[in-house]
């Protein structure tokens, strides 16, 4: 009998944008609420997770932002919403130690990713502190810099 290999997890979407506006202090994987139209537009990659975010109400984390796209194959029973709150899913305590942690001065929760995880899609949230403008000019700056010496190697090698 052969036993499955955990794989690693596909990627859906990812928040390219929360790297350069925040810095990350601890990342968490929650599970999500979704509908059927939503699962098989996230399987087309019919989503765009770059102005989402994630609040807590009433000891539950909401979240927000995320489009998916419906498909166009979508049934014409049911109402698709694209910016639908959506529910995400994590044990009692997490979400507590959570919320102990955004009330402090200048931490907020960001969508890092969305990804497959045996079967389940998953959103990999981050708690972050926002980056000041020089700190994101310095971002910049590194960027630059890399590319130039990936340039400068490039030329080299010819």
């Amino acid at each position: 009998m052969a036993t499955k290999k955990p794989q690693a997890p596909a990627r859906i979407a990812d928040n390219k944008k929360a790297a350069f506006n925040y810095f990350f202090e601890e990342k968490y994987e929650a599970g999500m609420v979704l509908h059927g139209w939503e699962v098989k537009a996230l399987r087309e990659g019919k989503v765009q997770l770059t102005d989402g975010y994630v609040v807590i109400r009433d000891g539950e984390l909401f979240l927000i932002g995320c489009q998916i796209n419906p498909l166009k194959t979508a049934s014409t029973h049911i109402s698709t919403d694209a910016t639908r709150t959506k529910k995400l899913l994590m044990h009692k305590e997490e979400i507590r130690r959570l919320i102990g942690k955004v009330e402090q001065k200048g931490y907020t929760l960001v969508p890092l990713n969305l990804h497959w995880k045996n079967g389940m899609v998953k959103c990999e949230i981050a708690l972050a502190k926002g980056k000041a403008e020089y700190d994101k000019r310095d971002t910049i700056k590194d960027r630059e810099g890399k590319r130039e010496v990936e340039r400068a190697m490039k030329h080299r090698q010819r």
